[in-house]
């Protein structure tokens, strides 16, 4: 009888964990807002945000005006299957003049439930000031494609 109670106590303080974790998971996902647009790490946070909101002409204005920027079409079809599986977190920021380079490491999560990986890696964003604001230039994959400003 005792390990029947013990057995329920435990799964019962199990089941209120996994109730708590999801709900705070969604409460802080909800709660993720746009920032003030003058700051290269804040136009980098505001591009994501817009992405993962599915705003997709909102991220696509921090676009640079430069040669072999992607058409709107191009870049929204891009992201039409975005899988919002991944997180992000800005890093150190280094501007030289007017251009700026932003950490951002991504993480990944991959597997099951129970087995779940999780994969950091960090890599930079490039920005360029165009008419006094910042604009992107370079972003990590999972934010970009490979064809957009470069030769191919």
């Amino acid at each position: 009888m005792k390990n029947d109670r013990f057995l329920t106590v435990i799964l019962v303080v199990i089941a209120l964990l996994v109730v708590v974790s999801l709900s705070l998971f969604f409460i802080r996902q909800d709660s993720a807002t746009y920032l003030a647009e003058d700051t290269p790490s804040s136009i980098v946070h505001n591009y994501i945000l817009a992405i993962e909101k599915g705003e997709y002409e909102r991220a696509y204005g921090y676009l640079a005006e430069k040669e072999l920027k992607p058409s709107y079409a191009e870049f929204e079809q891009n992201f039409l299957f975005y899988d919002n599986n991944t997180g992000y977190q800005i890093g150190e920021t280094a501007i030289a003049g007017n251009t700026a380079s932003v950490e951002v490491t991504i993480m990944e999560g991959s597997g099951g439930f129970l087995f779940e990986r999780h994969y950091d890696y960090v890599e930079n964003a490039g920005l360029s000031k165009e008419n006094g604001e910042w604009k992107i230039v370079q972003m990590p994959y999972n934010y970009w494609s490979w064809e957009w400003y470069t030769e191919e």
